[in-house]
């Protein structure tokens, strides 16, 4: 239906390029319906040109220039500007029904079949299934829900800190009231949660239809050899499945780069390049997380398991402890 799409939000040239790569998967499982990307004022022209040549339409929102609604709330509430940028998403009331995915989202299989849902229809996160992960979720635009979930940021808040927090706080009965708005997990597979139940995964994952490439190192902070078809970085320790991240790279490259080139010349591609040598390695990523960092990825269900905070490393340090 003309009147429904997919929605994402790049607020950056990096997140720009994993927009690129999720709408190129939509485009490639044959999807039937729109594709929205909302941006940010900084994300560059090539990128923008890039989008507009993947996207049906690109929209730039800026939460200062968003009307006086979100204005004042960004007065009352300037730690949560990222927030209200992503509920962008419920003005977009040209479209009857929409499904918002994170530009750090891949799509593995037609999913058109999530438009039969109702709004507010996500999968569990990982780290706490009573809440969903808001990385993928139905909902309906609407003026009047978008104006409702501005009053509840400035009047309680996030509980996280971020858009997970807020939503799961405003549809506060999705853990209880319906149970057909609760999405399989194969629609929003979180990479970080892989590892956590294995033989699960054995068992499911090869039904995956979205994988979320959820905490800090995302797929365009590594290298790829496009010739050898590997991926640079130690991705051994990585908490993301390395299929997934092949399956990323093989699109990104393949469909995405041709694009950039075409758009930025001769100048070279900053971010997220085949060739760019600043693409952060998984060891320097590790080594730049505080113990407070740390421990924030632990609360929030995002420990390296394959890396830092690996078995073993944890046995290491209790037997060294015992010691």
């Amino acid at each position: 239906m003309a009147d429904q799409a997919f929605v994402t939000l790049a607020t950056n040239d990096s997140y720009g390029r994993g927009a690129m790569v999720l709408g190129k998967s939509l485009r490639h499982h044959n999807t039937t319906k729109k594709l929205v990307a909302l941006i940010g004022p900084q994300m560059s022209e090539p990128c923008r040109s890039v989008l507009k040549e993947i996207f049906d339409e690109v929209r730039l929102v800026d939460v200062l220039d968003s009307g006086d609604a979100a204005h004042l709330a960004m007065i009352k509430r300037p730690d949560l500007g990222v927030t209200f940028t992503k509920l962008h998403c419920w003005t977009l009331t040209h479209y009857s029904k929409c499904v918002f995915m994170d530009a750090d989202t891949l799509v593995l299989a037609n999913i058109d079949d999530l438009f039969d849902r109702e709004e507010f229809s996500a999968a569990p996160d990982p780290g706490w299934p009573d809440c969903f992960n808001s990385g993928v979720f139905v909902f309906r635009p609407s003026e009047e829900t978008h104006g409702k979930l501005l009053q509840y940021c400035t009047e309680h808040g996030s509980f996280d800190g971020g858009d997970q927090g807020v939503l799961n706080g405003f549809f506060s009965d999705w853990a209880t009231a319906d149970i057909s708005k609760h999405l399989p997990f194969i629609y929003n597979l979180s990479s970080i949660a892989i590892y956590t139940y294995l033989p699960a995964f054995k068992q499911f994952g090869g039904n995956a239809k979205v994988v979320h490439f959820l905490g800090k190192t995302k797929p365009w902070s590594y290298s790829y050899d496009s010739k050898s078809k590997q991926i640079t970085g130690n991705v051994h320790e990585a908490t993301t499945h390395p299929t997934f991240l092949l399956d990323w790279w093989s699109l990104y490259s393949s469909a995405v780069v041709p694009m950039l080139q075409e758009q930025y010349g001769d100048e070279p591609i900053r971010s997220g390049s085949v060739e760019d040598e600043s693409c952060t390695s998984l060891e320097q990523a590790e080594a730049q997380l505080s113990s407070e960092e740390r421990k924030k990825n632990w609360e929030q269900g995002q420990a390296d398991y394959m890396g830092m905070d690996s078995f073993d490393n944890i046995k290491k340090k209790l037997d060294s402890f015992l010691k």
